[in-house]
């Protein structure tokens, strides 16, 4: 990676116990031509993909539903998030991990996605960046009762619900993941539901 308006002095770990924590102190070329040295953390999770699973017929969506702690440390009482499915890419391609995790998490197998975009999700503080991508589901297509691995201490419930009661949980605050209303929000002004 090289930039000459910026130059990584130190790097620091702060911790790598989860994923890692880095202190990286850089200098930086400012637009009036001086430099000035800064330092900032980075939290590195390694990068991900989301979906978001339709069926045009019925006009429905595949959503999850999981505890998530840092919801329930930031005020969110019972700290279970409505959310598209979404995974890590442990060292795999975007495409090969979201149908590994659509399997894992919803019990659909699908053969055929969709990558719609890619998008920085909190680019302050977190290095990832997010493959999102859509496809269409069917009955058919479940193979197993979703619910997560259990030796990664997932507990996932898998929500089939109606494409307008997915909407509307957006404006009651039901549903309050970015990449969940993004992934929404798609699919409507695409007119594909």
């Amino acid at each position: 990676m090289q930039n000459n308006k910026i130059k990584i002095v130190k790097t620091e770990i702060l911790s790598d116990n989860w994923y890692t924590l880095n202190k990286v102190t850089y200098e930086k070329l400012k637009t009036d031509g001086t430099v000035e040295t800064q330092s900032r953390e980075a939290y590195d999770r390694g990068n991900g993909a989301t979906i978001l699973l339709y069926n045009t017929n019925s006009k429905t969506v595949i959503l999850t539903r999981q505890f998530r702690l840092p919801t329930f440390i930031n005020g969110n009482s019972t700290g279970m998030l409505i959310e598209a499915c979404a995974g890590l890419l442990d060292n795999d391609n975007p495409e090969d991990c979201i149908k590994r995790e659509t399997e894992e998490e919803t019990g659909y197998q699908i053969s055929k996605v969709e990558k719609i975009f890619e998008s920085y999700m909190s680019p302050g503080s977190v290095t990832e960046i997010l493959y999102f991508f859509i496809a269409e589901y069917s009955k058919d297509m479940k193979i197993a009762d979703g619910g997560g691995l259990e030796e990664e201490g997932e507990d996932i419930e898998v929500l089939e619900l109606s494409f307008d009661e997915a909407l509307k949980m957006i404006d009651t605050g039901e549903i309050k993941d970015a990449k969940t209303i993004m992934l929404l929000q798609h699919i409507r002004i695409k007119n594909i539901l």
